[in-house]
């Protein structure tokens, strides 16, 4: 996934959830669009560099986007919605091992109970429901984890991954990782205690649980690696 041109400048303050103030190499303070609506801890430091889109659209009040911030501990990408297109377009570059028997690739399908996968694979070797998470809560020692809030609607999206395995469907929770500190990924259970036990459950009735980490870049964003993944820190 490539950026077009990005703008670079200091964050003095993320609030309102979906804003953002930056001050440009020039003075000229700008408010952005700040694409994330959890906590990012770690990712709202005062005076760190960051990095803006600018979309041409003459309906939105505020035509920057923040996408990138340079962290004490790595660059990290805060738009959480890519996390989705990353992980597509490696999907459809057979980056993935394991999911060639479905080729199929369609995005935001409904299923469950009002819900949306983020991705449906398909093929001869049956259905692959893929949600996608955004990982860029990071700690000592690469140590990343999801949630970085208390997240209902995550619990909500596992029970969805269960409620749909059956003969010939699989489904899987993907943590696409847009840190580049992290070095392994685990569950927030001191963050969200019920999360962490869905997410248990979850993985005990089958539903597997991928961790990609991704090289993050004012140039673009592309997934590199597995990553190991537990239910706790080790």
């Amino acid at each position: 996934m490539r950026f077009g041109p990005l703008l670079e400048g200091r964050l003095l303050r993320r609030y309102k959830r979906f804003l953002a103030d930056v001050e440009l190499p020039g003075g000229e303070v700008l408010t952005a669009h700040c694409p994330n609506t959890g906590a990012m801890t770690g990712c709202v430091e005062e005076g760190a560099p960051v990095w803006l889109s600018r979309a041409d659209d003459p309906k939105r009040k505020y035509p920057h986007t923040w996408e990138l911030v340079a962290t004490s501990r790595g660059m990290a990408c805060i738009h959480s919605a890519l996390a989705n297109r990353v992980v597509g377009e490696a999907f459809e570059a057979g980056r993935i091992p394991g999911f060639s028997a479905c080729p199929d690739i369609r995005r935001e399908v409904k299923y469950g109970s009002n819900s949306r996968a983020d991705l449906l694979l398909s093929g001869p070797a049956g259905r692959v429901f893929v949600e996608v998470k955004s990982v860029t809560l990071c700690r000592e020692d690469g140590q990343g984890l999801f949630p970085d809030a208390v997240s209902e609607r995550g619990r909500k999206h596992l029970q969805e991954l269960q409620g749909v395995l059956e003969a010939g469907t699989r489904s899987v929770l993907f943590f696409c990782v847009l840190h580049a500190g992290i070095k392994r990924v685990s569950a927030a259970g001191d963050i969200d205690p019920a999360y962490r036990e869905a997410l248990a459950a979850a993985q005990a009735a089958g539903v597997e649980v991928l961790a990609w980490g991704s090289s993050v870049s004012p140039q673009g964003l592309a997934l590199e690696q597995a990553l190991p993944f537990s239910l706790d820190p080790l």
